[in-house]
């Protein structure tokens, strides 16, 4: 893994106390588990990610490209924040991206959507079981949609590591970062990503772009479970995308789940050659 992540998170025993915390306060939290980074107080340039003002606790509202068999042990991670044993590496078959992941995981190079540039790719990774992960996309064309106040939701950061990424960037906002956020809607929609951008202004905005901006002509490329999170309507499909009923329950996936530990650490592995 590439970077060091510092600790995190909000804490999932008072949510109301974890609003302010991350409103005001700039202390890291006790006993928080490694592979993420403490949130930043609300409009902080440090993060570059603005985090939501005050939350409650309880509110409602085709080609398989190539990958090494050789295996890596795992570096030695804080308890609650396992990752997988054993680990190989993908590349696609020109030898443009590649990444980590766990041993078990299948990565599979498949057809791109419509509207990427030429030379875009699309990389599935999924478990063993079929479970969806994550998609690296790349060639996407840059989005500049517009975002009137009246469609802005509150979001959260629940998590925001930065790390070195091995690629040609374009011009981004912020340094690379792996983040997983929140947005508010008829519940809270979480989604995990890496992005040199920005969420919004003021803790609120219409949508949270997983995406890292990428050199002129060669478009951005996105690694995550969503290259945009939206605040679902209830007649909209949420999967890949998680949903919670607060913020704690969101902090606690990010804090004692073996899974986001092993995503994390798969994302901030990507290399990218343009």
């Amino acid at each position: 893994m590439t970077g060091k992540a510092a600790s995190t998170v909000l804490s999932g025993a008072s949510l109301v106390a974890a609003a302010v915390f991350l409103a005001a306060c700039s202390g890291t939290p006790a006993g928080s588990p490694g592979w993420t980074a403490q949130p930043a107080p609300s409009g902080a340039a440090a993060n570059g990610v603005a985090t939501s003002g005050s939350p409650t606790q309880g509110a409602t509202p085709g080609a398989t490209g190539s990958s090494a068999a050789s295996t890596s042990a795992t570096p030695a991670a804080p308890e609650g924040a396992a990752t997988a044993a054993a680990w190989k590496t993908f590349s696609d078959s020109a030898k443009t991206v590649s990444f980590d992941l766990p041993a078990d995981w299948i990565a599979q190079s498949v057809p791109p959507e419509e509207g990427v540039l030429p030379g875009g790719l699309k990389v599935d990774v999924k478990k063993p079981d079929g479970t969806f992960v994550a998609a690296l996309r790349t060639g996407l064309p840059p989005s500049s949609a517009d975002c009137p106040d009246s469609a802005k939701h509150p979001y959260t950061v629940i998590s925001s590591v930065p790390f070195e990424l091995a690629a040609q960037g374009g011009e981004g906002t912020i340094p690379p970062r792996m983040v997983y956020r929140v947005i508010q809607g008829y519940r809270y929609f979480g989604s995990y990503g890496i992005t040199n951008l920005v969420g919004g202004a003021d803790g609120k905005a219409c949508e949270l772009r997983n995406v890292v901006r990428g050199p002129a002509g060669k478009g951005d490329y996105s690694f995550g479970d969503l290259v945009a999170l939206t605040a679902f309507a209830p007649d909209q499909k949420v999967a890949p995308a998680k949903a919670f009923d607060t913020l704690g329950q969101a902090a606690q996936y990010v804090n004692e789940g073996s899974d986001f530990a092993n995503v994390q650490r798969m994302l901030m592995s990507l290399k990218v050659k343009n």
